[in-house]
């Protein structure tokens, strides 16, 4: 089966029905046939975005642990390359949840994101491959 990363933004959106990506994500969510995989980092920054409905982080909680989403670990030691990642794009700048996702896609070979985040545009696995951001 494909595997597709997910970022927190289609996250949120997807639980916030004022999010202007909501029917977007919506839409995606439908449409997808991959696994979607993410971190614990994407997992947290979600949930406290979403901090301003209780009943939406209950959704949310419970749509992840039917499986909607697989989460991937992160390890003590993949910080030496989250740090390097962090300091190669400090001018974004690069927040954690954003270089576990890339981390996890040199990790797993994966160059496919959901994501709201026009950083990824940007952003480059080792050996410089562009992601394919999906979610526009």
């Amino acid at each position: 089966m494909k595997k597709t990363l997910i970022d927190s933004g289609p996250l949120i959106a997807l639980f916030d029905r004022n999010d202007k990506y909501h029917l977007a994500t919506v839409q995606f969510i439908k449409e997808n046939d991959s696994q979607l995989l993410t971190t614990l980092a994407s997992i947290t920054e979600t949930l406290h975005l979403l901090d301003f409905n209780r009943n939406a982080q209950i959704d949310f909680l419970s749509w992840v642990s039917a499986g909607a989403v697989t989460l991937e670990p992160i390890s003590a030691d993949d910080l030496q390359r989250i740090k390097e990642l962090t300091i190669k794009y400090s001018d974004l700048p690069m927040d954690f949840a954003d270089a576990c996702l890339v981390l996890l896609g040199e990790k797993l070979n994966i160059t496919t994101i959901a994501t709201i985040d026009r950083d990824f545009d940007v952003y480059r696995l080792k050996g410089e491959k562009p992601f394919t951001t999906l979610i526009k």
